[in-house]
């Protein structure tokens, strides 16, 4: 199934950030986030580390969200990957993560995507990747 899969690593995130910090506040930020770029939520699991940091899932019905804070280290990973069975949602994969790179405003970031699946014609991908 062809689909897309873009992954972030950002560094230097505001520690003092609530969404950065607590489990309640990243899923918040993660549920609306979702919604708002259109992609459909069929179930979640957030997770709070002591003294800090969170690991979160959203199950979409198109794929999965996937964040991890690490506040101590001022670092994220994330990893949002849609299919695009029915329709194509590479455009909705790109406003959320760049809904999250906003709000946990990393100052550097490294980025991929990776064009996942089988492709319904034998032309290579020609898109090239930049979400700034």
């Amino acid at each position: 199934m062809d689909g897309i899969h873009l992954l972030g690593e950002w560094y230097d995130c505001p520690a003092h950030t609530p969404e950065f910090t607590r489990a309640q506040e990243l899923r918040a930020l993660c549920l609306k986030a979702t919604t708002d770029a259109g992609l459909t939520i069929v179930g979640d699991r957030f997770f709070q580390f002591e003294p800090q940091g969170v690991t979160g899932t959203v199950l979409l019905a198109e794929s999965h969200l996937a964040i991890h804070t690490w506040p101590e280290h001022g670092f994220v990973t994330i990893d949002v990957y849609v299919c695009n069975y029915k329709s194509d949602n590479t455009e909705k994969a790109e406003m959320l993560f760049r809904a999250l790179e906003s709000a946990l405003k990393p100052q550097r970031t490294k980025f991929h995507a990776i064009q996942r699946g089988a492709r319904m014609t034998d032309e290579p991908a020609r898109r090239t990747w930049r979400l700034d």
